[in-house]
């Protein structure tokens, strides 16, 4: 179990560029901070784009690790990924500079862009503009829901991810049970869940 252990985290470490960059931590989480039209969960497949696909700072699936735990969390999604994504990188220079580039560009934006936006916010083109942005984000968000979903079929298979999903909709959609709620109980579930490794090597040393 140690060296399995040792294994993983000795991959984890290869993931990660032996050079990593402050710019490119600044640059990364400005990205995917600006872009991130109505913020919350549309921040988070630009910050996969930037993690996962450009830079390779992670893996898909550690990536999707950090987002279930970070939605587990009180506070705001982007803002607990960058944090930690810099912290893993970087230590806490990397944690500043991650939390800079996404907090604040999006502070000077509402300083200076709030008045305006509160002035115009009765015109037809700033709603039309506010509006036509949502089948984007729409988009993106089915793009990374496919991934994850394709990413837990590797361990869980087609019919178990599927039961999954239909469980988990009629939770939150019908039931109204909050998402982090959700996710706390199923992590809990994992953490407390007996594994089958340890119990068939007890039954082999009896």
């Amino acid at each position: 179990m140690d060296q399995e252990k040792n294994k993983r985290l000795e991959e984890k470490e290869k993931q990660i560029p032996a050079k990593v960059r402050y710019r490119d931590i600044l640059v990364a989480f400005f990205r995917s901070s600006i872009l991130s039209f109505g913020g919350g969960p549309s921040g988070i497949p630009l910050i996969e784009t930037e993690v996962v696909k450009k830079y390779k700072w992670m893996s898909l699936e550690e990536f999707g690790d950090l987002v279930a735990i970070a939605n587990a969390l009180p506070g705001p999604v982007n803002t607990k990924l960058a944090g930690y994504i810099g912290w893993k990188l970087k230590g806490i220079g990397g944690l500043l500079t991650a939390l800079i580039a996404s907090v604040g560009p999006m502070v000077v934006a509402m300083i200076v862009l709030l008045g305006f936006m509160t002035s115009f916010q009765n015109q037809r083109w700033v709603r039309g503009m506010t509006q036509a942005v949502l089948p984007v984000v729409g988009i993106m968000m089915a793009q990374l829901t496919w991934k994850f979903l394709s990413n837990a079929k590797k361990g869980l298979g087609w019919p178990i991810s599927l039961i999954l999903v239909g469980i988990s909709f009629v939770l939150i959609e019908v039931i109204n049970i909050q998402p982090p709620i959700l996710i706390a109980l199923v992590l809990a579930y994992v953490l407390l869940k007996p594994s089958k490794r340890k119990s068939v090597s007890e039954g082999d040393s009896k």
